[in-house]
């Protein structure tokens, strides 16, 4: 792809220590704008994936680009966001001042910074809560408060490693309406790790399949559910069938799924 936000090329990673091979020979492009989710059985290497590109993990063999740059120029310049399963929020600073975190530290003025805040508590829906502390939230609204942070300086590239597995159901389904609003009005592309079939269906534009480990890509299964997706969307027959194609390309991939 001539738009490729992420370029991945024969991407292995091998830990010494413990003698695994968590990945071999992966190669993926991922355009500009995409919602990519990476589905695969546990150990399969989905987050190691995803550290990779976030040059959190270092390959052990090829390579990553990020926006034409090495993974670690990107990570330099700013070019993504990260969410992990657990909020990693500072509880001694309020939720304005979290998600304001990479506005300071990019060197945001605090006219910026006070008036992107305010847009970013607006879009999660937290309005109100700008001056509690995470201690003060629920788990949902502290997701909510790290997706803010993340979205905030409106990174090119967003990657979430099971943001919303900690989550009770109809908290993950409304979290899951929030997130493709936020993703549909910023324009940032995202890598999403999950182990949800049903997750990966609804939110995505492609679902990346992986095998059991060492963690191949065994499948790419486009998803044509039309754009913007609602509560409503889980109902309709297309959504099933895909749901239907990707966990069937999962047990070709060799996941135990009981």
């Amino acid at each position: 792809m001539s738009d490729s936000v992420v370029s991945i090329s024969g991407l292995s990673k091998t830990f010494a220590k413990a003698d695994i091979t968590a990945l071999d020979d992966i190669s993926l492009e991922i355009g500009q704008r995409e919602f990519v989710s990476l589905i695969g059985p546990s150990g399969c290497g989905k987050s190691t994936l995803l550290r990779a590109v976030g040059d959190i993990v270092e390959p052990t063999a090829g390579s990553v680009e990020v926006n034409g740059k090495p993974a670690r120029r990107a990570r330099l310049d700013g070019d993504y966001g990260i969410v992990f399963q657990a909020p990693v929020l500072y509880d001694w600073r309020t939720v304005a001042k979290n998600i304001a975190l990479p506005l300071e530290m990019l060197g945001w003025d605090r006219a910026r910074r006070v008036a992107r805040v305010k847009e970013m508590v607006e879009l999660v829906d937290l309005a109100g809560f700008e001056d509690h502390h995470p201690w003060q939230l629920s788990g949902g609204m502290q997701q909510r408060v790290s997706i803010a942070r993340a979205f905030s300086f409106s990174p090119a590239l967003l990657l979430m490693d099971e943001p919303f597995g900690a989550l009770d159901e109809m908290t993950r389904e409304r979290l899951n309406l929030e997130l493709l609003r936020l993703w549909l009005e910023t324009e940032s592309t995202v890598i999403f790790v999950t182990h949800s079939i049903s997750e990966a269906v609804f939110l995505s534009t492609r679902v990346v399949v992986m095998s059991a480990r060492p963690g191949r890509v065994s499948a790419i299964v486009p998803i044509d559910l039309p754009q913007p997706r609602m509560a409503a969307t889980r109902e309709e027959a297309r959504f099933f069938e895909l749901v239907t194609e990707v966990r069937e390309a999962l047990h070709a991939g060799g996941a135990d799924l009981a």
